[in-house]
């Protein structure tokens, strides 16, 4: 695994890449040390913690129009679709990695919203969403998306990709066997302190496995 990259996932246009910290807590009776009854035990924990890079992005991109009349206001939603498709497909996505999301409209007159004055009365919404493993590429756009207002597209709610690591199995039997003798050297330092003798293994559990961002963002 690399320890080259960047953070999952990144919530800012100046994207963070992809990278998280993995976490295995191994719940282990390494430790289990016999006192004098020989039935006394205690029970130590081991961790590993281990960085990876991301190998899969989820971008999505939301723009919005309003206006008064809403034919007009459908007709710039479309406009700006095919100016994102076009960008994307500028940044080197395929067709497949590109899927459309909902189209939300929203009548600022209607009685949901009656209580508010002023303002256009129809907002529409949009959203691309882009899936792809191609992780480096994702921070690149991220950082092109000011093409895209440049050409009239109005960003909403834009909070950056998320990045996902999916092969936890890959590293799995690693940390677990890490975390197995970080709880041993542990077992072993306290029977040491406690003048007791260092037993077998009572009873043993995987723990727990926790992925995070490597810096907290996100």
């Amino acid at each position: 695994m690399t320890t080259d990259s960047r953070l999952i996932p990144a919530a800012v246009i100046g994207g963070l890449l992809a990278v998280g910290l993995i976490g295995a807590g191994a719940l282990i009776g390494q430790g289990v040390v016999n006192a004098r009854a020989g039935d006394r035990s205690v029970t130590v924990r081991g961790l590993a913690e281990k960085d990876v890079k991301a190998d899969l992005a989820v971008l999505p991109i939301r723009f919005t129009a309003s206006g008064e009349v809403l034919s007009e206001v459908q007709a710039r939603i479309d406009g700006d679709l095919v100016i994102v498709r076009q960008f994307l497909k500028a940044q080197g996505y395929p067709d497949a990695s590109v899927d459309l999301g909902p189209l939300g409209v929203a009548d600022t007159r209607s009685r949901e919203y009656a209580s508010q004055t002023g303002g256009p009365r129809f907002i529409l919404n949009q959203t691309v969403v882009v899936r792809t493993n191609d992780v480096d590429r994702v921070q690149t756009t991220t950082r092109n998306l000011n093409d895209l207002v440049r050409q009239g597209v109005v960003l909403q709610d834009f909070q950056g990709p998320s990045y996902i690591f999916t092969r936890l199995n890959d590293v799995r039997p690693a940390m677990i066997a890490e975390a197995t003798a970080a709880a041993r050297t542990g077992a072993v330092q306290f029977a040491k302190d406690s003048g007791a003798p260092l037993g077998p293994i009572k009873s043993a559990g995987q723990g727990s496995f926790e992925i995070l961002p490597r810096d907290g963002s996100g």
